[in-house]
């Protein structure tokens, strides 16, 4: 790993740490601690999912046009004042212009950060990079929010002005720290001829393989990350009568399987068909909705009905392991010279699409409903493994599975891939 690899890998955790700092206290935040009440609250909310809608199709384009990096930085000044207006705002008005930056910032940094770790791995590499990005991603949410936790007080607006104000220190020291990245230049789209913006967004959608990935993307987003904390957690307290602090230890325990499973699958998937590896992902996810519905609906012991949904989110953190080393860098290897921002904009615009649909369709169901949602979400599971195996189909072999690509130089040259490369220099 070199130095650039690893500040981008500390941006990663020190974003990560920001935003688990103060988002689970958001609601608490806004409803009471400020008194603007439940609907303002809920609007918060809806205006992070709402500023990245609008401002990513515009990130992937000032990506390929002006770098990831300066992107970045413009992303982290946005978020940084936002956090910091926010943690000072008693009115709904200034809370809603202030959350709309934030998120608008928030947004920007993944697919930048995504087009900085493309730009200084290889095909190779690639896997094992994402794979740290999302380890380190999911320490920091979980240390942010633990030491967040310890820090708030509901009858203390000062606490929480503080809250905020250490986040928005986060990301400006994350801006002195990626200020000082030298990643490798990738090709820019004034450098490719004949390119316009409609042109790269009409060649992303007439890749057929991008576009199923994105459709897959759009149903693992949905059946998964939008039902962690709105439709499942519905679906425990109402059905399975899981109390608060089994809630918290299940959303530790998804946690905990990613931290402890993540390098441990790498080197499976690494040796692996992705689509494969997401096929899989879909049958994991299914028993794991199988599981949850025994825990709601088998009319066992409230201990077994406990046990069984903590076991449901770990099954959930075990694919999301999976997920991390597969879906990002497929989405790099699927886009032309130049237009991975584009891709990577256009993929984490599908994800938050998905966030913001999932949790509307999920929390409802999941509250009154209880067998269908079981039901219906398990086939979503299941679908995801049909795409996954579509998907494939479109993929050529090295996409797939990117560890062909060195076997392959090894066996023709009929030397290790590292003699190869020093024979030519």
């Amino acid at each position: 790993m070199g130095a650039a690899m690893r500040r981008i890998h500390v941006g990663n955790a020190l974003s990560a740490f920001g935003l688990g700092f103060t988002v689970p206290y958001l609601y608490v935040y806004v409803a009471q601690v400020r008194g603007l009440g439940s609907v303002t609250a809920g609007l918060v909310l809806a205006v992070f999912a709402v500023a990245a809608l609008i401002v990513l199709p515009f990130a992937g384009r000032a990506i390929v046009r002006r770098g990831p990096l300066p992107v970045l930085l413009v992303a982290l000044v946005t978020a940084a004042l936002g956090a910091l207006s926010l943690g000072l705002s008693a009115s709904a008005g200034t809370v809603l212009l202030s959350a709309a930056a934030l998120g608008a910032g928030q947004a920007v940094m993944q697919p930048a950060l995504a087009t900085m770790i493309v730009d200084c791995s290889t095909t190779e590499t690639r896997s094992r990079a994402f794979a740290m990005q999302f380890f380190l991603q999911n320490l920091g949410l979980g240390v942010g929010g633990l030491i967040g936790g310890h820090l708030v007080d509901t009858t203390s607006a000062s606490s929480f002005t503080l809250l905020f104000a250490i986040e928005a220190a986060m990301f400006l020291v994350l801006v002195a720290v990626m200020a000082t990245v030298r990643a490798p230049r990738a090709p820019r789209i004034e450098e490719a001829p004949g390119q316009t913006g409609g042109g790269s967004w009409k060649q992303l959608l007439g890749n057929r393989a991008m576009v199923q990935l994105c459709v897959l993307g759009f149903v693992l987003f949905f059946a998964c990350y939008g039902q962690f904390e709105s439709g499942l957690s519905a679906y425990g307290v109402e059905a399975a009568g899981i109390s608060t602090s089994a809630l918290g230890t299940a959303l530790a325990a998804n946690t905990l399987m990613i931290v402890i499973a993540q390098f441990a699958v790498l080197k499976f998937v690494e040796r692996r068909k992705r689509s494969r590896v997401i096929a899989s992902v879909g049958l994991i996810w299914a028993v794991a909705w199988a599981v949850a519905g025994y825990a709601g609906l088998g009319h066992g012991s409230q201990t077994m009905a406990t046990a069984a949904f903590i076991s449901t989110y770990a099954l959930f953190g075990l694919g999301e392991a999976m997920l991390s080393p597969t879906l990002a860098p497929l989405v790099a290897d699927l886009a032309p010279t130049g237009l991975a921002g584009q891709y990577n904009s256009a993929f984490a615009l599908v994800k938050q699409l998905a966030l913001a649909i999932g949790p509307a369709v999920g929390g409802p169901l999941g509250a009154s409903l209880h067998a269908p949602y079981i039901v219906a979400f398990l086939l979503f599971s299941l679908g995801i493994t049909v795409l996954a195996v579509r998907l494939g189909r479109q993929l050529t072999d090295v996409q797939n599975q990117p560890s062909l690509a060195r076997s392959r130089v090894i066996t023709q040259g009929g030397a290790p891939a590292d003699a190869v490369v020093a024979a030519e220099a």
